[in-house]
């Protein structure tokens, strides 16, 4: 692969661009799993709170089946109640879009790319935060985990992306997303940019372990790291 980077196709994790606020995702986690009898206090909510930590980032449902490996149906109860107290959550906290997520969309849809924005969430889940960030129309593309076989840590998401969007080719795909599963479906996918954006202090550890090829502190940032990779320029567009 060349030293220049074509990138056409931009994959940005909804989670990766906007802040959710009140921990909304460990909070219904918590929520679902002691509809199972798994409370806080207990050996079993210490597993789970730490398999809720490596796992950030697959779908929820994938979550509560590791937890549940042997009770499908324990599984899915689980997962409709985060489902319910996920949505009531982000109705009481909120969602905004990260300092700066706005501004880099529409200068990466002003350079002429095409902008997908994925998730693991469920379709219903991921509407709740676009109708709070008002973002429907700011991408060509929505896929969540609905939307195919596998979510993240796999590929299949990204891989949509570039079917539906029509790249020419992976390597002209560039990734962002804030979680580790992120970072490794985007290296299997084989996109030629992965960016990770850092949430917490331990993000350069886990990011750059699983294979980041650029992080950063701001997603802000992103239309000057895509313009340095040799596309085109993505600086303040006329009439802004």
């Amino acid at each position: 692969m060349s030293d220049t980077l074509a990138v056409s196709l931009v994959c940005c994790d909804v989670l990766g661009a906007a802040a959710v606020d009140g921990n909304v995702l460990e909070r219904a986690f918590a929520e679902a799993i002691a509809t199972q009898g798994v409370v806080t206090g207990t050996a079993a909510y210490t597993r789970s709170m730490v398999q809720f930590d490596r796992t950030r980032g697959w779908a929820p449902a994938d979550v509560m089946r590791s937890l549940f490996p042997e009770d499908e149906i324990r599984a899915q109860a689980a997962n409709l109640a985060f489902e319910r107290s996920f949505q009531a959550a982000v109705d009481r906290f909120g969602a905004l879009p990260l300092p700066g997520a706005n501004e880099a969309l529409a200068k990466l849809t002003a350079a002429g790319l095409k902008v997908c924005l994925l998730s693991s969430l469920s379709r219903p889940a991921l509407s709740v935060i676009m109708e709070r960030l008002d973002w429907w129309q700011r991408t060509d593309l929505i896929l969540c985990a609905d939307d195919v076989t596998r979510a993240f840590p796999w590929p299949d998401l990204i891989l949509t992306a570039l079917l539906r969007l029509g790249a020419g080719d992976v390597r002209d795909v560039a990734v962002v997303t804030a979680s580790e599963s992120g970072v490794l479906a985007a290296r299997r996918a084989g996109a030629g940019l992965v960016v990770g954006v850092l949430s917490d202090v331990d993000g350069v550890n886990r990011l750059g372990r699983a294979g980041a090829t650029h992080l950063l502190a701001d997603i802000g940032e992103l239309p000057d790291l895509l313009s340095q990779a040799g596309i085109a320029p993505l600086g303040p567009q006329p009439g802004e």
